[in-house]
């Protein structure tokens, strides 16, 4: 099945794909799909990576401290923030990517999905693939 990564358009791509959560396996070029990466598409088109790279610290927890727990000794740790800001930027991809509403109590033949046309990070067509019939 492989992994898929998170898109947000703020781009009015019709009611049901614009401000929510929707999936995409179509971005990332390794072959499993994704690497779970955000980003967003911007009012005017534009596709964002969201990096949240050395934000978080890692702690790892040892026997005697109050956090460790022997049962689950692969799971002492814990990420806490540091302080540091996420940074965006800009992914200047060229190709046709396809993405769905990741949140959808309705049938396949009816999931919400668009194709998305960008030229060096920048939306330059899209068509609704399917849509919720009433």
């Amino acid at each position: 099945m492989g992994m898929f990564d998170w898109v947000r358009s703020s781009y009015d791509l019709g009611p049901q794909l614009t401000d929510v959560e929707c999936q995409t396996k179509d971005i990332e070029e390794y072959g499993i799909g994704g690497t779970m990466t955000q980003y967003w598409i911007s009012p005017d088109g534009y596709l964002y990576v969201i990096d949240y790279t050395k934000t978080q610290d890692l702690k790892m927890y040892e026997p005697g401290d109050p956090e460790y727990n022997e049962e689950r000794s692969w799971l002492n740790f814990e990420w806490i923030p540091n302080g540091n800001h996420g940074k965006i930027r800009v992914h200047a991809l060229t190709k046709y990517i396809e993405i769905h509403t990741s949140a959808w109590g309705g049938s396949w033949e009816t999931w919400p999905r668009a194709r998305i046309h960008f030229k060096n990070g920048k939306v330059q067509d899209h068509e609704l693939i399917t849509h919720q019939t009433s």
